[in-house]
């Protein structure tokens, strides 16, 4: 489902990402951990379009992200590909289902239609009786569910997320990723994510480790 190859970035002389292939199977959790500046996160934004490689290729859905011109590519990602990240980067002055809705409206469905469907995925992250209300009246958790929802709300192909626990206690950090795998088993949604907490990526199928911007091991956990 995804396929990334011979990816490389460098920022002057430094090699951030050198080299790296993966593969992800529809319906897998990956997690990539090790050290703080590995190269995860930039890895992470060269596969989902947020950064461009020096070198590579990245298919999803049998698709070439990066030969693809920058609406057509801007598009692309916001149909098949779902992010969320350490912050939650909700639109303050939105309701929760205002802003699963998000990128529904940027898809083109009709404010209605977005909105069933909004409220739909927040049901499933077990927010559908917060549909109303705003970031500051949910907890960090709920904030990070309601996150969550909008990346699902579009049915993307992969959610890639970066550090999605990392700003929650470790109750929270444990019920994200539960609802992680509940996803999988429930949606087939697939997952390729950051994660300094051992013990969650423990959870997950596969688990790559990250050195000095290559990949330096794999564990299958299943």
């Amino acid at each position: 489902m995804l396929s990334a190859k011979n990816l490389s970035k460098k920022y002057a002389a430094f090699s951030v990402v050198d080299n790296v292939s993966i593969t992800v199977s529809k319906g897998e959790i990956v997690s990539i951990v090790g050290p703080s500046g590995a190269g995860k996160s930039t890895l992470l934004h060269l596969i989902g379009g947020l950064d461009k490689p020096d070198s590579g290729s990245v298919l999803i859905d049998n698709t070439d992200l990066l030969l693809l011109p920058a609406k057509k590519q801007a598009k692309f990602r916001n149909s098949h590909i779902g992010f969320v990240f350490q912050f939650h980067h909700l639109l303050p002055e939105f309701s929760a289902i205002e802003n699963v809705a998000v990128p529904l409206w940027i898809k083109g469905l009709g404010k209605q239609e977005a909105l069933a469907q909004a409220a739909e995925m927040l049901k499933v992250v077990g927010l559908g009786s917060r549909l109303e209300n705003k970031p500051s009246e949910l907890s960090g958790g709920e904030q990070q569910r309601v996150a969550i929802a909008r990346a699902l709300a579009p049915r993307p192909s992969v959610i890639m997320a970066d550090e999605p626990t990392g700003n929650l206690d470790s109750a929270n950090a444990h019920a994200i990723h539960q609802l992680f795998l509940e996803l999988r088993d429930t949606m087939g949604q697939t997952f390729l994510m950051i994660t300094h907490n051992d013990a969650l990526a423990r959870m997950t199928d596969r688990i790559l480790t990250m050195q000095d911007g290559r990949i330096v091991s794999e564990e299958r956990q299943k």
